[in-house]
Parts: C-alpha cells; sequence; structure tokens
C-alpha cells in the first residue's frame, strides 16, 4: 500500500515521501495517529503541486539571503563601549546594539539573524544567519572596533 507520510518516521521515511508499507501498517497505525495519508492519484497531485511551491518560497528565500549578505559582507560597525585597560569589555555588546548600528549604514538586518561565534569580550567578528538551512551565507559580518 503507498502512502504519503505526514512527518519523518524512523526507519521509513521522511515527510512528504511517498513510501510502500503493509496494509495492516498503515491502516492499523500511520493513518489513524496522523503520520500519513494514502497515497491516491489526486494526493500525489496535492503533493507535487506543494513540493513545488514550496521550492519556490525556498528559492526566494535563498536569493533575497544572498543579496543581504552581500550588502554585510565586510562592513565594518563601531559601537561604543567601556573597556578595561587591556581592552576587555566591562557588559556586553548584544544583537540590538549590532542591528542599530547596521541600520545606521542602511542596512536593515533582524536581530534575531544575528549569532555570535563566540562571546563577545573583545575586538571580534559576528556572523548572520540568514536561512537556518543555508549555511553558505553565514557571513562573517563586521569588525567590531571598541
Amino acid at each position: 500500500m503507498e502512502i504519503i507520510l505526514k512527518q519523518d518516521i524512523a526507519n521509513l521515511g521522511s515527510k512528504d515521501d511517498i513510501v510502500t508499507v503493509k496494509p495492516g501498517y498503515a491502516n492499523n497505525y500511520l493513518i489513524p495517529q496522523g503520520f500519513a495519508t494514502v497515497a491516491t492519484e489526486s494526493a500525489k497531485k496535492v503533493l507535487a503541486e506543494n513540493k513545488k511551491q514550496q521550492a519556490h518560497k525556498e528559492e526566494k528565500l535563498r536569493n533575497d539571503a544572498t543579496e543581504k549578505a552581500k550588502l554585510i559582507e565586510n562592513k565594518e560597525i563601531k559601537i561604543g563601549a567601556k573597556t578595561s585597560t587591556t581592552g576587555k569589555i566591562f557588559g556586553s555588546v548584544n544583537t540590538i546594539q549590532i542591528a542599530e548600528a547596521l541600520a545606521k549604514k542602511g542596512i536593515e538586518v533582524d536581530r534575531k539573524q544575528l549569532q555570535f561565534k563566540t562571546k563577545l569580550i573583545s575586538r571580534k567578528l559576528v556572523s548572520t544567519k540568514l536561512l537556518s538551512n543555508f549555511t553558505k551565507i553565514s557571513k562573517q559580518t563586521s569588525n567590531l572596533k571598541l
């Protein structure tokens, strides 16, 4: 019996896969639990259309992320903070401050897209995560002049 999985199932397949299983397993467990639906011709057409639309959305997100990464790449921003004589920061520099500094340069970035690779205690690099599954876009954003 062919079914379409609604979620990832170990040793069977991932979401939106069309798999063949024994009818008892499908009718008694997968379909009643909501893990799968029967793979009729109309369900297969709907699945193909959904995959096509999802691919289009992901391509648009990837293009937007690439454009934003080009804008941010190698930008230098300055954020004022109190430091010791050795250059260590009293307090911290957070993503809100970095997002505001980038906004002053004309680059709008959501602060939730900014990530620190390490704790900012002196001059460090910040990376930007523009897409969760698009690691190539995680660019080094800026040299912080403190």
